[in-house]
């Protein structure tokens, strides 16, 4: 479930705790857990609903200032069933921390590299620690660019970039992105 940038800003203040989405299978499911930039979101509820049903409140809560502006945002993908989300922040992104923790012992630079080693055994190819040597040449490098340099397709290059942003090596950028603190001491001393 994605959001926009102005909705995450208004969950990470607490104003937004909805949201509705038209999808043919739902992609969160109540008691689960969702990362977002504003930090993890615990699902309460998950309803279908009709569009008759959500009210002017509803939206707000949702953060948009009117109905008709939630409408013309789920008009967008027409195709499937509509779903009413509530939910709660219940924390920061436990990433965050873990990259600032740049204070890595010996155990925890092996178990990194043990991680890297399954990573590339896993995909029956080296890249994990040449990824992080490029993402470390230049912050702002793009997933285009360095799925190129490694000769893999950019999309799934993506995804195992997040592999490593779940470890706590890299960070993701506007556009591209760089290593993180951790990162940058975990590639300092191999």
């Amino acid at each position: 479930m994605l959001f926009r940038k102005a909705i995450l800003d208004q969950i990470a203040k607490g104003g937004v705790t909805l949201a509705f989405r038209r999808w043919t299978k739902p992609t969160v499911k109540a008691g689960g857990s969702l990362r977002t930039a504003a930090g993890i979101l615990s699902i309460d509820a998950i309803e279908t609903t009709d569009d008759e049903d959500i009210s002017a409140e509803d939206a707000r809560r949702a953060g948009f200032p009117t109905r008709e502006a939630l409408f013309a945002e789920l008009d967008g993908r027409s195709e499937g069933t509509l779903y009413r989300i509530t939910f709660h922040r219940s924390g920061d992104d436990p990433r965050l921390a873990l990259r600032d923790d740049a204070a890595l012992g010996k155990a925890d630079r092996a178990a990194i590299a043990a991680r890297l080693a399954r990573f590339d055994e896993t995909a029956g190819q080296i890249w994990a620690e040449p990824t992080l040597r490029l993402i470390a040449s230049r912050d702002g490098i793009t997933a285009a660019e360095i799925a190129e340099r490694v000769g893999m397709d950019k999309f799934k290059l993506k995804a195992r970039i997040r592999k490593l942003k779940e470890l706590g090596l890299t960070e993701s950028l506007t556009v591209g992105y760089r290593l993180s603190p951790r990162g940058r001491s975990f590639l300092g001393q191999i």
